[in-house]
């Protein structure tokens, strides 16, 4: 290799948004800070994590919530509309 051309090859900290940190070595400058590392991310820890923004999580459980219940209703009419054209 060339001297004089190529960066410094350094250890530095990489530090998660969750508190975590670790070592490393890079060409950046300084420490690294990451939103989301392998002991906070849910395909390594095998916990779901879900993080609300402007309350779509909850929305989208109560529109399901309520796909069901019309669901059940629906189903509910029908046999009875079904048991009653039997007695007949």
């Amino acid at each position: 290799m060339k001297a004089g051309i190529h960066p410094a090859y350094e250890e530095l900290n990489v530090i998660c948004a969750c508190g975590s940190t670790f070592k490393t070595r890079s060409t950046h400058k300084g420490d690294i800070r990451v939103e989301i590392c392998s002991s906070c991310h849910p395909f390594f820890t095998g916990r779901q994590k879900l993080i609300d923004t402007e309350g779509r999580v909850d929305r989208f459980q109560k529109k399901a919530a309520k796909s069901r219940e019309i669901a059940a209703q629906r189903k509910a009419a029908t046999d009875a509309k079904a048991a009653k054209k039997s007695i007949q």
